[in-house]
């Protein structure tokens, strides 16, 4: 109960106090490629239900027509100049302060994942339902940060980042969201949430062999 009334909360809160920066991206995305400014992306929630996140779009328009969903790449040509920047600060998953608040998303908790997904390493289509540990992570909300987004290599397969989230809803508190959410800022004022290496390279280590 606590960590929903604090999710609104601050979710509410963030709407409210960086307006000012929706109003610039918004524009930036159109003067570069025009509309639509957000994209609505199906995503999986607290008990597999499906609901649909909103993101600023950091890509051209269609991006996956021809791929289908697949995983972004570092250098990938579909992201335009202000997705670059958008990405590299993750100002693009701002929108979702709304599904914070509509209680479909934390704060703090794994990744939203896509029902399917290329991996990185694999260009083959594989279920996200099929990984080992999926019902256990998926006890809980996923959320805008967490363990695997901020210790996590960027490309590491699914199956290891996993472990983090595991890792998270076995150890979950309240301080320690306190804490993620903290160096998730710090993170974003370095620019570093693309980054290919360790993001923090404290937490990465602490979390090393879990």
């Amino acid at each position: 109960m606590l960590k929903r009334i604090f999710d609104f909360t601050l979710a509410l809160s963030g709407i409210v106090l960086s307006f000012p920066l929706w109003t610039l991206i918004s524009l930036a995305i159109y003067l570069e490629d025009g509309l639509p400014i957000f994209y609505l992306q199906e995503r999986i929630g607290k008990e597999a239900r499906i609901f649909r996140a909103v993101k600023f779009r950091s890509m051209i328009k269609d991006a996956e027509k021809d791929s289908g969903p697949v995983q972004a790449k570092e250098e990938d040509p579909r992201v335009t100049k202000t997705g670059r920047m958008l990405r590299a600060t993750a100002m693009d998953e701002l929108p979702q302060l709304i599904n914070i608040i509509k209680g479909e998303m934390s704060f703090v908790g794994p990744r939203a994942l896509r029902p399917q997904e290329k991996e990185v390493q694999d260009s083959s289509i594989k279920s996200v339902f099929d990984y080992p540990g999926f019902s256990e992570r998926n006890k809980v909300r996923p959320g805008l940060t967490g363990i695997a987004q901020i210790a996590a290599k960027r490309d590491i397969d699914r199956q290891n980042k996993f472990k983090y989230d595991l890792y998270y809803i076995k150890n979950q508190s309240f301080l320690l969201d306190l804490y993620l959410i903290i160096i998730s800022f710090l993170i974003t004022f370095k620019g570093r949430w693309e980054s290919r290496i360790e993001k923090f390279s404290f937490l990465a280590k602490y979390f090393k062999n879990i």
